[in-house]
């Protein structure tokens, strides 16, 4: 997965984020009820999940976040990410760009 592959890189306020978010959570909820379809099928199934998560990969890049791991969604502020992850019901954490997701801490 690129994480730059399909978009220029994009600075996001968190207003940008937050109207984002919506569409983010609903692609990633569609996609993470598939996976969890198609892994209850047991083996053989293994192309058809990457073709999933690769799928919404592209989806999350094509509107300019970030891909930092498993339904994982990071939006560039310029100093760094307004961090979403799966099942989270809104964009309530920040992280500079050295911490990563350790380093994530509530937006006040």
């Amino acid at each position: 997965m690129s994480q730059r592959g399909l978009a220029e890189r994009r600075i996001f306020t968190y207003t940008e984020a937050a109207a984002l978010l919506p569409e983010v959570r609903l692609l990633t909820e569609q996609a993470y009820r598939r996976v969890e379809e198609l892994s209850a099928g047991g083996a053989g199934a293994a192309a058809e999940l990457e073709a999933v998560v690769d799928a919404w990969a592209h989806e999350i890049l094509a509107r300019g976040a970030e891909i930092k791991g498993l339904w994982l969604v990071d939006f560039d502020n310029g100093s760094g990410y307004y961090c979403w992850r799966h099942p989270e019901t809104g964009l309530m954490y920040y992280h500079s760009y050295e911490d990563g997701f350790r380093g994530r801490v509530p937006i006040q």
